[in-house]
């Protein structure tokens, strides 16, 4: 393999060669490894000196020494999807092959029955499976990790919530693991059959539905604009202010209190809440809401418009 080739393939594999990659006989790359010129990873898969290590180059490296058909998968594949995941997690890799292969340090291997949804897709340059399949066998190793990861995976736009629900169906079966911790993380996510905006938004609706307090509507336009719920039957909506979206963006602060001015002139009441107190203190929050329906119980709402 000529230099520049070869170059471009190990930027291209994250500082990863192999023999096959170098051009190097079997002989030649020992001399290699004994020389320093490549630092062994794993039988016949190496790093070049100097080469940041960082889990995307793990994740290479085991797909590359487990074989051809090798795919990562679960926690190691959620990473790659962007799901927040920690960098010393071990790689996780889903083969086809059901021999007994050399054990590789810091790798799991995964030969799952359910072989569906396994056309390997490529994030940096890794194949990887899909963000269903991620989800769904994320939740045989880590399923307090799942909530999060669907959470990440609509707002980033990656799968909708009909699709991740025809995921459930399509792989429940006896003894599919995961599958259940997919299920909550879907129900967490949905509100009327819709995805929240954010967890806050989940948890608000299960606070109402647990503090036994009045229905409410989820997103309606009122106004010319969309609000987080609506009291049914009085001028009281709910908003939820998560710190992330309201706390550090000045511009949507400022347009947070036009669209309040606007909803309080058409006779609306508007009732803010914190990410602390929904969370914290949900009784707390429930009185408060209580107080406010209640107190305009008797005043007919105004006509959504």
């Amino acid at each position: 393999m000529r230099l520049a080739t070869f170059d471009d393939w190990a930027r291209a594999h994250h500082g990863i060669v192999t023999p096959h990659s170098t051009g190097l006989s079997r002989s030649s790359w020992y001399r290699a490894i004994a020389a320093g010129t490549f630092i062994q990873v794993h039988p016949n898969v190496a790093r070049l000196p100097g080469a940041a290590i960082t889990p995307e180059q793990r994740m290479i490296a085991g797909v590359l020494a487990v074989g051809p058909d090798a795919i990562a998968s679960h926690r190691s594949a959620a990473r790659l999807w962007g799901i927040p995941r920690a960098d010393d997690e071990p790689v996780d890799i889903i083969t086809a092959r059901n021999g007994t292969e050399t054990r590789l340090d810091g790798v799991v291997i995964h030969h799952p029955t359910d072989r569906r949804r396994l056309v390997p897709q490529r994030r940096y340059n890794i194949a990887c499976t899909n963000i269903l399949r991620t989800l769904l066998d994320l939740g045989a190793v880590d399923p307090d990790g799942v909530t999060e990861a669907v959470g990440h995976t609509i707002a980033a736009g990656l799968a909708s919530l009909g699709a991740l629900r025809t995921a459930v169906l399509e792989h429940s079966q006896r003894g599919r693991s995961g599958i259940g911790p997919l299920r909550v993380a879907i129900d967490t996510w949905s509100i009327d059959d819709r995805p929240a905006d954010s967890l806050l938004e989940a948890t608000m609706r299960r606070l109402v539905t647990e503090h036994r307090l009045a229905a409410v509507e989820f997103h309606p336009m009122i106004e010319g604009y969309e609000v987080d719920f609506r009291v049914i039957g009085t001028p009281v909506l709910l908003e939820c202010d998560g710190w992330t979206h309201h706390g550090h963006d000045r511009l949507g602060f400022e347009r947070d209190r036009v669209r309040d001015a606007d909803l309080l002139a058409a006779g609306w009441i508007v009732v803010r809440f914190s990410y602390r107190a929904v969370v914290t203190t949900p009784s707390r929050t429930a009185d408060r809401i209580r107080r406010a329906v209640e107190q305009w119980a008797s005043t007919p709402a105004p006509d959504a418009t």
